[in-house]
């Protein structure tokens, strides 16, 4: 990286910074479940970055100055969140109608403001259509540096509040027994929501910022059930995002920064969906085939303890490749066994579920779970010697024999 030159390192840095600050705010955004948010705020920017460009422009300047733009775009987001806000308390609109109608109708003006724009005098409005989509092409060192800093201090202000915003997201009931105002929590995020939309315009653009809020902490969400680790691999996620993203777009100065850095956040994203060792899409494959494997097994040994000839293909090669049936279908030794044994685990379920007194014990049965894993040793004889003078008829008594699968 270092080979790049200096700006392009600091590019990197910058957009590193703002992915991390992206990442962890857009956690607490998901689990409040209000992610959609970001992108009223998002569209919102555009008449304020154009209204800003008007103003500078108007006051003799050239319209380019960084800090003034994100100025204007944070105050317009800041008048988008303001409305939707107001048509979600005092009209019969969801939020979700009112985020639509926020983000089509200030992100239509800003269009419009754009158009008028280019009316003002041939060039002047050079560069600012890379707010759309985000662009390090260009970017002065100055600019670097207010996007570095911009998204150092989000970052900071996430870990001052992230113990309310953790608690809010949760049980804002709970969250206000405790002397939290969870709306006041609420706009605490959705000033750190607006604070990444604004900083991060010049590199990933209003478009697809919303990209980097969301797809860190959905792909992070996969890994853990911890909040503060969702918060933490996010902010990982959405850095590696980052400063990836700008090094890539520097290497390859034809490709546009901000796509590039979202296409960097859905591989991650991709990875996680696919590999995370619970949630992914593996395990949730290498789970179903285990299920099914011991379905099938249980019903075999159930078959067998019954006399009958198993016809099921599945259940015949699993019991054949553990040793419990021959090829011509004849039950080993060691199926007998473990067919008493299923038996025996079965007559037991059927009686403890028959039975008022295990009712507690009989809602955690699930067909496959052996009971002697649930029980002591002590009342596992009770609950034989119950179904003895009950006329059940002789139960054996001990552990699993080896090989139960």
């Amino acid at each position: 990286m270092m080979d790049l030159g200096y700006n392009t390192l600091l590019v990197a840095t910058g957009a590193g910074l703002l992915g991390i600050a992206a990442g962890v705010t857009g956690a607490f955004l998901y689990l409040r479940k209000r992610s959609l948010v970001s992108d009223a705020i998002s569209h919102a920017t555009l008449p304020g970055v154009a209204l800003a460009f008007i103003f500078m422009v108007a006051l003799g300047g050239e319209g380019r100055n960084l800090v003034g733009l994100l100025g204007g775009a944070a105050l317009s987001s800041l008048a988008g969140l303001a409305v939707v806000q107001w048509l979600t308390r005092r009209t019969r609109l969801g939020e979700d109608a009112a985020i639509g109608a926020v983000l089509s109708v200030f992100f239509g003006f800003g269009i419009v403001l754009l158009t008028v724009i280019q009316t003002l005098g041939a060039g002047r409005q050079a560069g600012l259509e890379t707010f759309l989509l985000g662009s390090t092409a260009g970017m002065l060192r100055a600019d670097a540096i207010v996007i570095a800093v911009g998204g150092a201090l989000t970052l900071l202000a996430c870990l001052l509040l992230r113990r309310p915003m953790t608690m809010v997201s949760f049980d804002a009931e709970y969250a206000a027994t405790q002397g939290l105002v969870p709306a006041r929590v609420d706009m605490g995020m959705m000033a750190l929501a607006l604070a990444v939309t604004t900083i991060g315009l010049k590199i990933v653009g209003l478009i697809l910022i919303v990209a980097l809020l969301i797809l860190p902490a959905v792909a992070a969400r996969f890994w853990t059930e911890r909040a503060e680790v969702v918060a933490l691999l996010a902010g990982v996620m959405g850095g590696l995002a980052g400063a990836s993203g700008a090094v890539l777009s520097a290497l390859a100065p034809d490709l546009p920064t901000g796509p590039i850095i979202v296409l960097v956040a859905a591989a991650l994203f991709t990875l996680s969906l696919v590999f995370a060792p619970e949630r992914g899409v593996l395990a949730g494959a290498i789970a179903y085939m285990r299920f099914r494997r011991q379905v099938h097994m249980r019903q075999g040994l159930l078959a067998l303890a019954h006399g009958h000839r198993v016809h099921e293909s599945y259940s015949r090669r699993l019991l054949g490749r553990a040793g419990l049936i021959r090829a011509d279908g004849v039950v080993t030794d060691q199926g007998r066994r473990l067919a008493a044994w299923a038996a025996r685990d079965e007559r037991r379920w059927s009686y403890l579920r028959s039975r008022p007194e295990g009712a507690a014990l009989a809602a955690r049965y699930d067909g496959l779970t052996p009971i002697e894993d649930l029980v002591t040793p002590d009342q596992l004889r009770a609950l034989d010697d119950a179904i003895a003078s009950d006329g059940a008829g002789p139960q054996a008594r001990g552990r699993v024999p080896e090989g139960r699968s």
